[in-house]
């Protein structure tokens, strides 16, 4: 990264990229998810999601999405889809056509049932050993 990007920023991307468990969301994932986000946003208006549920792989035919972004939506998996480029913002729109809280989505994420994962966010979220840099940065 040039020190004019670095500066602009306050730090190098690079360097977050060996946090465990951390997806960082980058110009370049938006655009590997172009289709999948536009997927998201149709499910704003009504008669969309009552399309999609009705038949699912008929609405995702309408978006030029990867075969993995594809299978990630109806399989609802969260993490696939970010790995796929996903943003969260949008992905929820998923999780609240199917009626989910943002807390039942999330916690599909960490392997915790809601109630676990809402009772590990009120005792302070997850502990920071295994979870940090790598290279100890952060």
């Amino acid at each position: 990264m040039t020190t004019a990007a670095h500066d602009r920023l306050g730090y190098d991307p690079a360097d977050l990229e060996d946090i465990p468990g951390t997806t960082i969301f980058t110009t370049a994932a938006s655009r590997r998810a172009y289709q999948l986000h536009r997927f998201c946003m149709s499910l704003m208006k009504p008669e969309n999601r009552a399309a999609f549920k009705a038949d699912e792989g008929a609405w995702l035919d309408r978006f030029a999405m990867t075969a993995e972004q594809r299978q990630g939506v109806l399989d609802r998996d969260f993490n696939r889809l970010i790995a796929t480029g996903g943003n969260i913002y949008f992905l929820v729109k998923i999780a609240s056509t199917d009626g989910w809280s943002a807390q039942r989505a999330v916690s599909t994420m960490t392997g915790l049932s809601p109630e676990d994962y809402a009772a590990m966010m009120v005792a302070g979220g997850r502990p920071p050993e295994g979870n940090r840099s790598i290279k100890g940065g952060y």
